[in-house]
């Protein structure tokens, strides 16, 4: 069972309390069981949800001391006795979560996220053996091989990283629902990670961009509409095939709602504390409103094999572990466009 040690086997960065303020903590790893890969953590993506993890913003559930990070990518160093799939030394990342029941019906359609009898976080989460797990701030990390993704060795690993929360969190529902097709409109709203993968995924399927934030520049989205002018909201009304809300903050639906089309979606991937809406616009425009979080197995790997084939890169920021606080408080004053990366290997020692 892994313990938290000043003699520990693994390095990390750890939130203490509710002030989300991080810093150096040694702890143990379990060991590795032969269904099991160790993987040397050389990169890992920074996401909302660590933020929501170190601040305990998800309402009393944070285990403290805890190790955020779940857009990890690295290097197999171990493998257990039964590992096929996975030798040392290839390049694999893992995502939001280490283990499943892996006997249900969302298991068996490989939607291990939504295990009926609940997924293992990859951070906060009960491992096998009882302990806490701990995610990607750290220098390694064991996970069962059924919950690792592989990586082309043609493909940076620090751009591979937020493709694991980020990416697939905004693929998966496009492709769900459908919305791939040259011409369709889709609105984005909340310009971070998910945000900017929304409209780099979009403009690629020759989709028609209209973003809630400045892009064009940078992403080419096709517009900027300002939300707080009433002028130009008022341009956008039934005009969209999609709206992707990406926001994390507290914000009124409706002015959006009326941007969709008859029949549109709107589909939730940020993760505000409150979303409230007028029935009655759903209701008359027959409007769908869907959620999405990140992805099973399948879809995740069939994203990243997307983005290798097509040359599709998230856009980032690396650096290095000492200056991940600073990160999170720049994440919340919303002074963060794309995706910050911390360089594990080079930074965590």
């Amino acid at each position: 069972m892994s313990s938290d040690s000043a003699e520990g086997n693994c390095c990390g960065w750890a939130a203490k309390d509710i002030s989300g303020l991080l810093s150096p903590f040694k702890f143990h790893r379990r060991a590795i069981g032969n269904d099991d890969i160790s993987i040397k953590i050389t990169h890992c993506g920074v996401c909302y949800g660590d933020i929501m993890w170190s601040r305990n913003l998800f309402g009393g559930v944070t285990k403290y001391p805890v190790v955020p990070g779940h857009e990890i990518s690295g290097i197999v160093q171990e493998v257990g006795a039964n590992v096929r799939r996975w030798k040392v030394g290839d390049l694999v990342g893992v995502a939001c979560y280490v283990n499943s029941c892996r006997n249900c019906e969302m298991c068996d359609q490989y939607l291990e996220y939504h295990c009926v009898k609940g997924r293992t976080s990859t951070h906060n989460g009960i491992d096998v053996d009882g302990s806490i797990t701990r995610g990607g701030y750290s220098t390694f990390i064991v996970v069962h091989e059924r919950y690792v993704f592989r990586i082309p060795d043609n493909y940076p690993p620090d751009l591979a990283a937020p493709l694991l929360c980020a990416g697939v969190s905004v693929y998966g529902p496009l492709v769900g629902h459908n919305m791939t097709q040259p011409g369709t409109k889709l609105g984005v709203i909340g310009l971070g990670g998910l945000g900017h993968m929304t409209v780099i995924f979009g403009k690629f399927w020759g989709l028609e961009v209209t973003k809630k934030d400045s892009a064009l520049n940078k992403l080419k989205a096709d517009r900027f509409v300002l939300s707080s002018d009433e002028e130009q909201m008022k341009c956008m009304v039934k005009s969209l095939d999609c709206i992707i809300d990406c926001a994390s903050e507290d914000h009124p639906l409706d002015p959006y709602l009326l941007c969709l089309k008859p029949t549109g979606v709107y589909i939730v991937s940020g993760a505000p504390p409150v979303m409230m809406l007028n029935p009655l616009l759903i209701i008359n425009g027959k409007i769908t409103v869907a959620g999405h979080a990140v992805g099973g197995t399948k879809i995740t790997q069939e994203m990243l094999d997307f983005c290798v084939e097509n040359k599709i890169y998230p856009v980032i920021q690396t650096i290095p572990i000492q200056q991940v606080y600073e990160a999170h408080e720049k994440i919340i004053k919303k002074e963060v466009k794309f995706r910050y990366v911390i360089d594990i290997e080079n930074s965590l020692k």
